[in-house]
């Protein structure tokens, strides 16, 4: 896994750069020596090909310059790490070409309780230091990007420093693990479409291309973050996210973050999401651990749940994570997943004329007119049951029934065998196209996991699809078995004109649910919304800088606008110019930027 390349090649027509120093960021404000940067001085960095470059996928070349080996243990100890009880081991990558793992390993006996390590927060990466300041880490991270792109965008920018770089050693080592978890398998978000299609049937395919978008979006918001972020902004003042990065290799630096950033609780929202050293992916994640990382007064601290010999790998919890969550971020599956499930998604009908007192009833018994239903592993029996009294107020026609129910105290529907019947039969109808969506049946599955030379890949895949289908046959088995009891079974089905909606996908919720991607539309009013929103980031900018950085602004990035009309942009560069105390302002068309010079709409 490559957060960046190692090395950039960059022409700097200007003065360079100075390295970073050897420590974090701080806050500090930007120096008033800073002028407008024109184009022409922008540094143009490429990105390296040379043998040094680590690109997910490909094959792995070792340049001399590795066997300069920093062991990350030694670095960390030397930067104020207190003695721990662990030590870092290496096991073989399923693929030759690539090098073996790393993984966290108790250095001596281990009892219930010890502290395993406990690592400063001088060597912990968070936003809080990343971007200088918890105020404005918390505006970017509410209001436009997620906490791992922000993580993602600064060590690649650490990365470009090489050996220079504080963080070397640290990133050297997310280097070596690729992103790959305990399995050694990256997240299907760097598979190729041959690969994904291992998935298919699983609604986690589509999960993935739609996390895939999302990364995308982030991507086409970097641009605005460095030009938010003060400590980045400082010191990378030339290096332009978008042109000195593109987006696979940011793709890829967002996938090593995603593996192995650690959610802290108890801290605030600029500190939450961390990045460890000796943390994942070094720790094994399993769903039936209890330990975990935790802020311990100016340290993060493992405290171990079970008894361990010297030498075996230590694992802590995962949080409450399905498994399709768990390839997704981590790349492995959990057999012994208790929290895994399912998702299935019923709706009431809209073109039901008793649609909205039916949503009353449902609301009153805390349902939605659109429901998600979770189906937890070895729950299958009660999730049917949990079902039932939503899908049978969707059957209900008769007026006067529908005012029965609406007077009722409860979950309480008048249900006749006709209705049951119907009720059942669109359950299971529903699981047995669920399970004809795999195109291999259970046992072709456990015929493929018994082949010992199975692609890791594939492995996990097939192991994913293995359990929904599992619990896919407990549902069914469940329904068939209320069928059975049914009084009579010649009592044909109810029709069922208005019959509640069921699907297989969540309303997503995934972490890019705070992110609110800035794309111009035809439709005019979204085109005005679109076009406030950049301002009101440009206005938050101008609060937080204080009214002696007004004409300090380097580069905003607006993406082309084919749809709006040149009287449309002017009088947003009017409101900008109101912005800026009423000076005047001009829009230097650039590819994909306005450079702010003086010139009047």
């Amino acid at each position: 896994m490559e957060l960046a390349c190692l090395r950039n090649k960059c022409i700097s027509i200007s003065t360079p750069i100075p390295s970073l120093p050897h420590s974090l960021p701080i806050t500090r404000p930007l120096s008033s020596s800073f002028r407008l940067i024109p184009l022409l001085r922008m540094n143009l960095c490429f990105a390296s090909s040379s043998s040094d470059t680590l690109v997910a996928g490909s094959t792995v070349v070792t340049n001399k310059k590795e066997d300069e080996f920093v062991d990350l243990k030694s670095w960390m100890h030397k930067n104020g790490l207190p003695p721990c009880k662990v030590v870092l081991q290496e096991k073989p990558s399923h693929h030759e070409k690539h090098r073996p793992i790393h993984y966290v390993a108790a250095s001596e006996d281990l009892q219930v309780g010890d502290v395993a390590f406990s690592v400063p927060n001088s060597l912990v990466v968070t936003l809080e230091r990343v971007l200088g300041n918890e105020t404005i880490a918390e505006l970017l991270t509410t209001n436009k990007l997620s906490e791992l792109a922000c993580l993602a965008l600064y060590l690649m920018y650490e990365k470009k420093q090489g050996k220079k770089s504080f963080w070397y050693p640290y990133i050297r080592e997310l280097d070596r693990q690729r992103g790959r978890g305990q399995m050694a398998v990256e997240s299907p978000l760097l598979w190729s479409e041959a690969e994904l299609d291992y998935l298919t049937g699983s609604p986690t395919k589509a999960e993935v291309v739609e996390r895939a978008e999302g990364i995308k979006r982030e991507y086409n918001e970097l641009d605005t973050v460095w030009f938010m972020a003060g400590s980045l902004f400082q010191q990378y003042p030339y290096d332009i996210p978008t042109e000195a990065f593109p987006f696979e290799i940011f793709k890829q630096a967002f996938v090593a973050v995603q593996s192995c950033v650690v959610h802290l609780q108890k801290v605030s929202l600029a500190r939450r999401f961390a990045l460890v050293p000796l943390g994942p992916p070094l720790l094994a994640y399993r769903s039936n651990c209890k330990a975990m990382l935790s802020v311990v007064g100016d340290a993060v601290q493992l405290v171990v749940d079970r008894a361990y010999k010297a030498g075996e790998s230590i694992v802590v919890w995962c949080g409450p994570q399905p498994n399709s969550k768990l390839l997704l971020n981590y790349g492995f599956v959990d057999e012994d997943n208790s929290y895994d499930r399912l998702v299935v998604k019923a709706a009431l009908n809209t073109e039901d004329p008793q649609y909205q007192d039916k949503r009353m009833v449902a609301q009153r018994n805390g349902k939605l007119s659109i429901q998600v239903f979770y189906v937890y592993v070895g729950k299958e029996k009660e999730a049917v049951s949990d079902m039932l009294p939503y899908l049978r107020l969707g059957y209900v026609t008769d007026p006067s029934e529908m005012q029965s129910v609406i007077s009722s105290q409860g979950p309480v529907c008048p249900v006749s065998s006709c209705m049951e019947r119907a009720v059942l039969a669109q359950l299971s109808d529903y699981f047995e196209t669920r399970l004809a969506g795999y195109p291999t049946t259970l046992s072709e599955d456990e015929s493929s996991l018994a082949d010992s030379s199975l692609d890791p890949k594939k492995q996990v895949a097939i192991q994913l699809v293995r359990l929904e289908k599992k619990m896919l046959h407990a549902c069914l088995k469940a329904t068939f078995d209320l069928i059975k009891h049914l009084p009579d079974n010649s009592v044909s089905l109810c029709p069922a004109a208005y019959a509640p909606l069921l699907k297989c996908k969540a309303p997503s919720l995934s972490l890019f649910a705070s992110v609110m991607p800035l794309y111009f539309f035809s439709t005019s009013m979204l085109i005005w919304m679109k076009l406030l929103q950049k301002l009101l980031v440009l206005f938050s900018f101008l609060q937080y800088c204080g009214p002696s950085w007004q004409y300090k602004i380097y580069c905003i990035q607006l993406k082309k606008i084919d749809k709006v009309s040149e009287t449309y942009q002017c009088f947003i560069w009017k409101l900008v110019r109101k912005v800026l105390d009423n000076s005047l302002c001009t829009a230097l068309s650039i590819p994909k930027y306005f450079v702010l010079t003086c010139w009047k709409c």
